[in-house]
């Protein structure tokens, strides 16, 4: 069975036990987090469901695992002939999730 949820402002196609990053979300590592914003589930043998946009009654249980940080991205901007030079620099906040359930609802 998998689902594929909306967090972040992203989506994730998900299953048990699958291990994801996702934007930071406020809580402790060994906590566990219910996701209610599932758009699809499905899996074999299942037929498909599919919201509009989201399925009522329809949930994702996962354990945090972590609190890191995504790859460092540069950013750098330059205008040439007018010295101008600016450099900069990203690490964006993660949770990593593993799914330990779904519940078509």
């Amino acid at each position: 069975m998998f689902a594929v949820i909306r967090t972040g402002g992203k989506q994730y196609r998900v299953a048990k036990d699958d291990v994801i990053e996702v934007e930071r979300l406020a809580v402790e590592p060994g906590a566990s987090v219910t996701l209610d914003d599932v758009l699809m589930v499905g899996g074999e043998g299942a037929s498909l469901r599919a919201g509009k946009p989201a399925l009522s009654g329809a949930s994702v249980t996962a354990e945090v695992v972590s609190q890191t940080k995504a790859d460092k991205v540069i950013i750098f901007k330059k205008k040439r002939r007018h010295n101008y030079r600016r450099k900069r620099g990203h690490r964006q906040d993660l949770t990593v999730l593993r799914i330990t359930g779904i519940s078509a609802g």
